[in-house]
């Protein structure tokens, strides 16, 4: 998808680095990086994406689950989390936030492009859906 924007929050730089470098790749645009739950709600408010990448575990007051929460609720923009945790306690607070994907790092970029084409698809059916009511 052309033009497709995509908030990466991550608090480490080199990998936030690398998932902008390989976004870019893809063919989409990356117009922020976030390295606190915080930044990424205030970029996300100024930039509005298409998308959000988010890590789970972030420096800050708020983690990577709060800032996804805050995130949809206020703006409707679709999470996919992109972490290295996958405990049962971390995917149970998780899926509260209703992500549209979960990929555990390290990640193939194969599977990232795949996850972010399907939650753009399914973002746009839900809200089709809703405008119809």
């Amino acid at each position: 998808m052309m033009g497709v924007k995509i908030l990466v929050v991550e608090d480490e730089n080199i990998v936030a680095l690398e998932i902008k470098k390989r976004l870019q790749k893809l063919g989409y645009i990356v117009p922020g990086v976030a390295s606190t739950g915080e930044d990424a709600i205030s970029k996300a408010e100024g930039i509005l994406p298409d998308l959000v990448l988010m890590d789970i575990m972030l420096k800050g007051e708020i983690d990577g689950i709060n800032a996804a929460g805050e995130i949809r609720k206020r703006f409707n923009i679709p999470v996919i989390y992109l972490t290295a945790y996958s405990d049962g306690d971390t995917i149970e607070r998780a899926k509260l936030t209703e992500p549209y994907g979960y990929i555990l790092k390290p990640f193939e970029e194969d599977d990232l492009r795949t996850a972010i084409e399907i939650a753009l698809y399914r973002h746009q059916m839900v809200n089709d859906r809703e405008k119809k009511k």
